[in-house]
């Protein structure tokens, strides 16, 4: 289930909430765990007794370890959990990648192998998996304390809001609000204007938009002009769907009751890797840091393993994203510049350069390329193309598969990405203007509900004579 399509918006999420509202607050876990497991089995029942086996097992070994805190037995437990975390992720998700490589370099393919069948991989897996680790991690640490409460910490793994592509939650942040949370009518309507203003990031630029990234991506010999064009449409593309879908994400934690961080933060305006890692994905960096980079030492131990560590943790955040070398390439690119900012100083002075805007942008273009082409070989097929070895211009068999509203969304898929910053000032140092203000009446409080409500039909309008697209997280 999507939550841009029809039977989400008009049917589960009513029906949930309805039923949600109508149970007593002791019985609200019982429901958000109901509610998410009927949400995810919509897509298939079989995988749902995998979130279901894999919550049976962070729940005993959670306590197995806070049991043990203090003996050796302790990171015993811990161990065996994680190491039964990543056994279920590595199978599902890169045990095909392996027979493959393993195929390729043996000269054949898996069914040279002798292998027949492919696994499926479940939908939302790497982030329930790390959710699993974190909690783990969090126990042995002290950070939180084990629950005993089943429902609780199964709600906690399916909450159906951010349960398909994060962001990725940390049970010590939503302890406390699982035994006790606030519902009020402002965080309710604050919600659902979140959730209106992510689907309409969906809906109405990153799925329009896609077509003309498809294309160009889909071509084995794009022109230069052909090549940044698809390259910039992919960046926003992929910017509006996973901030659109941590939207809609938060906006639903909202609905009810829950408080979530965010998950987004500009990230196009960032003057250097080391502040776009800081914006981008926020519940991602932030696991990796705490989980892999500061385990692994951090910077504690000089600068050269520092730097090895740095980019370590990005190969390792890459590869997360999915089976394909192209992943790990792109982590490796943002691993390399992230350590050689560390080295130069960069991070520190980039703020003063006027080059470090654009050179930031251009690298993480450059770095999105490796990370929507299919392989290695059509991103440096890409890449050419932005060099011009395949011309300059824009083909006219392009032209007649890049349609004018798709030209003009990808415009204004730009000017709202730069005028975002602003638009976040605006919200938060103007909400209590005097009413006499010129400025004022963008502030007033029927203007923004008119304002949402003509965003939301337009948005459904526009949902209604499209096809259904899944968001792009999915697949990792």
């Amino acid at each position: 289930m999507v939550f841009s399509s029809e039977v989400f918006l008009f049917l589960f999420l009513p029906v949930f909430l309805a039923v949600y509202y109508l149970t007593p607050m002791r019985g609200r876990s019982v429901t958000i765990l109901l509610g998410s497991y009927v949400f995810y089995a919509w897509w298939r029942m079989d995988f749902l007794l995998l979130l279901f086996g894999t919550t049976v097992w962070v729940y005993t070994f959670a306590i197995l370890v806070e049991r043990n805190l203090g003996s050796r037995y302790a990171k015993l437990f811990l161990t065996v959990g994680i190491v039964g975390c990543l056994a279920v992720l590595g199978t599902f998700k890169y045990l095909n990648f392996f027979i493959d490589s393993f195929a390729e370099l043996m000269g054949t393919d898996a069914h040279g192998l002798g292998v027949h069948w492919r696994l499926i991989l479940p939908i939302g897996i790497s982030f329930y998996i790390f959710q699993s680790i974190s909690y783990l991690v969090d126990v042995y640490r002290g950070d939180t304390p084990a629950t005993r409460n089943f429902i609780d910490l199964a709600a906690y793994k399916a909450l159906f809001p951010q349960l398909i592509a994060g962001p990725i939650l940390r049970f010590r942040d939503l302890a406390g609000q699982f035994q006790s949370r606030q519902h009020t009518l402002e965080k309710f309507t604050d919600g659902t204007s979140l959730f209106v203003i992510g689907l309409a990031k969906k809906v109405l630029l990153a799925d329009p938009i896609a077509p003309i990234a498809n294309t160009v991506f889909a071509s084995s010999h794009p022109t230069m002009a052909e090549a940044w064009l698809g390259a910039i449409a992919y960046a926003m593309q992929l910017y509006f769907d996973f901030s659109g879908y941590s939207d809609m994400a938060i906006g639903l934690g909202l609905m009810i009751g829950f408080q979530f961080r965010p998950n987004f933060d500009n990230p196009y305006i960032s003057r250097s890797i080391t502040e776009f890692w800081r914006r981008w994905h926020i519940s991602l960096s932030s696991w990796l840091r705490d989980y892999l980079y500061i385990p692994l030492g951090g910077s504690r131990l000089g600068p050269t393993r520092t730097y090895v560590n740095l980019v370590l943790v990005m190969l390792l955040g890459g590869l997360w994203h999915g089976a394909n070398w192209t992943f790990v390439l792109w982590g490796g690119w943002h691993g390399g510049w992230l350590a050689l900012e560390r080295a130069t100083g960069w991070n520190r002075i980039a703020d003063t350069r006027w080059i470090s805007l654009p050179g930031t942008l251009l690298v993480v273009l450059l770095g999105w390329v490796m990370f929507r082409a299919d392989s290695v070989a059509d991103a440096f097929a890409l890449y050419g193309g932005m060099l011009g070895q395949n011309g300059l211009g824009i083909r006219a068999d392009t032209l007649l598969d890049i349609t004018h509203e798709a030209m003009l969304t990808l415009a204004v898929a730009c000017f709202v990405v730069a005028i975002e910053p602003m638009m976040g000032s605006l919200r938060q140092t103007n909400i209590a203007a005097p009413a006499g203000d010129g400025a004022a009446v963008m502030r007033q409080p029927i203007v923004m509900p008119l304002l949402l409500s003509l965003l939301a039909t337009v948005t459904i309008l526009k949902l209604a004579e499209s096809s259904q697209t899944p968001f792009l997280y999915f697949q990792f």
